[in-house]
């Protein structure tokens, strides 16, 4: 099942014309040629009716190895753990498939999916998904007490300084939505991923570009930080329709890797 998702994430390349009888013969779900690394764009795939009319794959049909987890046109699954990719920074979901396919990001199946593929071709995947403009479904009800709550909305809204542990909208936005190019959103993501990606980053199983700031923030939080502010995120409905601010109002309170392109505090910057 997984070596059938690879092949369609594959470049499809055209089929000589003299094959459109043998393009007939073969399933709709039959395996895509691999394209050189190279290759720009797609070419047609030719069929016996429409060899000369058929445009080139488009990645819609490409990505469905992604819809296949991550739910129909990347809006997530309602089992709670994979995360919805529909509509994230181009700059955010670029950088994490190129973090799985490098081992910076720890998980088999996204590995082998993506280790025989080509920087711009990860960047054209990202750039599709984050194009999609698509409204979040309400969130679930609050699953954690009153007081879990409050200090998970703390700790979002407002951080906690004597622990180093700066307020997450300071770099994800006053929204949470995300910025541009590559700040990630945190509402309308399932509790058991945000636990998961926190925890992740607290063992050194997630891991990004040098300085990992979310590593050294995620080392500073208790198992309970981590259960009330995943708890808490998960409960917000998404405002403006989810889509990232274009800048930050203030300048972000710690330099992170692979958003070189945010102004940092000066004490961070240092």
């Amino acid at each position: 099942m997984i070596d059938c998702l690879r092949s369609l994430l594959r470049p499809v390349v055209c089929l000589p014309s003299a094959a459109a009888v043998l393009a007939l013969a073969l399933s709709a779900g039959a395996v895509a040629q691999t394209a050189p690394s190279n290759t720009a764009s797609a070419a047609p795939v030719a069929t016996a009716s429409t060899a000369a009319t058929v445009p080139a794959s488009s990645m819609a049909s490409r990505v469905q190895a992604c819809t296949a987890c991550h739910g129909k046109e990347g809006r997530a699954t309602p089992d709670g753990y994979f995360p919805r990719i529909a509509g994230k920074p181009a700059g955010y979901l670029a950088n994490q498939l190129l973090n799985f396919r490098d081992g910076r990001r720890s998980y088999p199946q996204m590995g082998y999916l993506t280790e025989h593929l080509t920087d711009d071709y990860l960047r054209e995947m990202a750039e599709y998904f984050a194009a999609l403009d698509l409204p979040y479904p309400p969130p679930p009800p609050p699953q954690a007490p009153p007081a879990v709550l409050e200090q998970g909305r703390r700790l979002v809204q407002v951080g906690d300084a004597a622990r180093n542990i700066p307020a997450c909208v300071a770099c994800h936005g006053a929204a949470m939505t995300g910025v541009v190019p590559s700040i990630p959103g945190l509402l309308g993501l399932p509790r058991d991923y945000l636990n998961s990606q926190l925890g992740a980053w607290k063992t050194g199983q997630r891991r990004a570009h040098l300085p990992d700031c979310m590593a050294d923030i995620a080392r500073q939080l208790t198992p309970d930080d981590v259960s009330a502010v995943s708890a808490w995120l998960a409960a917000q409905p998404v405002a403006a329709g989810g889509k990232p601010a274009r800048t930050l109002p203030a300048t972000m309170p710690a330099r992170c890797g692979g958003v070189a392109e945010v102004p940092v505090a000066a004490a961070a910057a240092r």
